[in-house]
């Protein structure tokens, strides 16, 4: 039996995307919603929240980032001038928050700084990936080879809708997490605020979805053809399930529901995506197979990733079972 080495990387990659996304979703969302935590003992808690993986959640997005490179060199050499400005603020977002972490349990005189670092970095962050994805959605152009559009082609209406909805969907991560995590007035702050992210990210989700055929004969074909659209609307009855147990989590108080909810609204969106994309990795015009290294480098790779992937996946698991329960508002993050 042949296997299909570029499809089995694509998957590899779509799965550590999709894990950065929702395991540094949530943090970035603790940290876009850090100014509604009113007073330096409530912010302590939210942060400690997350201090113990935040770090860990972003092994995801080296890892995707690092098989985009040696997986498939082409997409990589286009996709990164194309988006060349939003990468760096994302990035400098990550770093902005990763010293935060550091430095604000260090000072009190300065502390509101680093609260500041650490909301900036953690908002600009989430838009800019959400700018990206629309880009990418939108379409890359290429001639040839190589990438040959302007400095300024990412942005537009709709990177800019899907930059909003990405920080939105954060956001909801966040206060979710916090519900799970957190007592008393954190984990109040957070029902108040999930409640009102809630709707916002169901009229995001709908927004994005009807806009997002009509940039493409492609995805319209695979939304609304027939009988294609037999096999893709579980994907919309699934999320309508999702959105009705998320709202009735929030409503009935329950703890577990609305995170669990709030993440798998994530994963079908993610789905939703990778049924308008496939088997285009820089739409609308390169393909996975055509993007792909050489087999026997693809092979190669396999064999690491077959270590790493696991052990990751590991190490993750371990991290979440040994911090899991309520956190300590007494405890700290040195």
């Amino acid at each position: 039996m042949i296997i299909d080495l570029a499809f089995v990387w694509a998957m590899i990659i779509a799965f550590a995307v999709l894990a950065y996304v929702v395991l540094d979703g949530f943090d970035l969302g603790v940290g876009i919603l850090f100014p509604y935590m009113e007073g330096t003992r409530n912010r302590d808690t939210a942060m400690n929240s997350v201090a113990p993986v935040w770090d860990g959640n972003e092994t995801w997005l080296v890892l995707g980032g690092g098989g985009l490179f040696a997986v498939f060199p082409l997409a990589y050499a286009i996709i990164l001038p194309a988006l060349y400005a939003p990468m760096i603020a994302m990035l400098l977002g990550l770093i902005l928050r990763g010293v935060a972490f550091e430095f604000r349990w260090k000072t009190e005189r300065g502390k509101f700084l680093w609260d500041w670092a650490f909301t900036s970095g953690s908002v600009v962050a989430a838009l800019s990936q959400g700018i990206m994805l629309g880009a990418l959605v939108q379409g890359i152009k290429v001639e040839g080879r190589a990438y040959s559009g302007g400095w300024f082609d990412w942005l537009s209406l709709f990177s800019v809708a899907t930059g909003i909805s990405v920080l939105i969907g954060y956001a909801l991560l966040g206060a979710t997490w916090l519900i799970l995590k957190t007592e008393g007035e954190v984990q109040e702050t957070a029902y108040r605020l999930a409640r009102r992210l809630a709707p916002a990210l169901v009229g995001c989700i709908g927004l994005i979805s009807l806009w997002t055929p009509f940039l493409n004969p492609q995805f319209l074909d695979r939304w609304f053809s027939w009988p294609a659209i037999l096999y893709v609307a579980p994907v919309p009855v699934m999320t309508l399930i999702a959105v009705v147990r998320l709202f009735r989590g929030l409503q009935l108080r329950h703890e577990v529901e609305p995170f669990v909810s709030s993440v798998i609204l994530f994963v079908l969106c993610f789905v939703g995506l990778g049924i308008s994309l496939f088997p285009m990795i820089v739409p609308p015009s390169i393909s996975i197979w055509a993007a792909a290294a050489p087999d026997k480098s693809l092979a190669f790779l396999l064999v690491g990733s077959a270590v790493l992937v696991p052990t990751i996946l590991a190490y993750t698991a371990y991290s979440y079972w040994v911090f899991r329960g309520k956190v300590d508002p007494d405890g700290g993050y040195h």
